[in-house]
């Protein structure tokens, strides 16, 4: 009797040992970190730009048909505000710059029989443009065109080397304008950009110093930029 009640109390201890491995055995593993979330362009962002600028301008005199046409190159520099909105892989846009140039030229002189030598001088003291953007994205990396418009701030000035005597005009011109570009989102508020763009202004006239000598000017542009911007909680970087 004392065997059986050994036995028993044996068997019991092996079930019951049995039992408590297999629920040791059976823990859940760690669960595992989330995946990071998407990366998005959609916000409002401010920057900077700087880089270079190629005007190419011709001014015409009706007068006597003679054209000059000048090429220049000078430094730009500015801000712009934006803001874009991304679904699927599609970012679309709108951004407006204000930049300051360095555009500044004088023509060699034409001389005209009875009249004398007269010499044209444009420059170009700022730009501002206003486009919609429209890109394609991959994670952290846009290519995007542009097309808008833009205002430019000229001054020109026609003199007569021979007599001295002048006449200048300042005006504000528009144009279309068109670009392209490639952004880089480096941090998840922060990219960097370089961008071409296209300027192609509307021709404006002003009298000359010559009676009845009037002259109608015309200009494209052509800039080179690189930026960075930074863009603002909320909506942009990560989401």
């Amino acid at each position: 009797m004392k065997n059986l009640l050994l036995v028993a109390s044996m068997g019991f201890a092996l079930a019951s040992g049995s039992a408590l491995a297999a629920d040791m055995a059976v823990k859940a593993p760690p669960a595992l970190p989330p995946a990071p979330p998407p990366f998005s362009w959609t916000g409002f962002y401010i920057g900077a730009d700087v880089g270079g600028v190629r005007a190419n301008g011709t001014i015409h005199d009706s007068r006597f048909g003679l054209s000059e046409s000048t090429s220049h190159s000078g430094a730009i520099g500015g801000a712009e505000l934006g803001f874009n909105y991304q679904f699927s892989n599609v970012v679309l846009g709108i951004e407006s710059n204000f930049d300051w140039t360095s555009l500044s030229a004088t023509g060699a002189g034409v001389f005209i029989p009875t009249v004398g030598t007269l010499q044209a001088s444009a420059n170009t003291r700022w730009i501002t443009t206003v486009a919609g953007r429209f890109g394609i994205a991959f994670n952290q990396l846009l290519f995007y065109g542009k097309a808008g418009g833009g205002w430019v701030g000229n001054n020109a000035t026609i003199t007569n080397l021979t007599t001295g005597a002048s006449v200048s005009a300042s005006n504000t011109r528009t144009g279309g304008l068109f670009g392209v570009g490639l952004e880089w989102a480096f941090a998840p508020q922060w990219s960097t950009k370089i961008e071409y763009d296209h300027l192609s202004m509307n021709s404006w006239n002003f009298t000359g110093p010559v009676f009845g000598d009037n002259f109608s000017a015309g200009r494209n542009i052509n800039m080179l930029t690189v930026g960075l911007n930074y863009r603002f909680g909320g909506w942009g970087g990560y989401y």
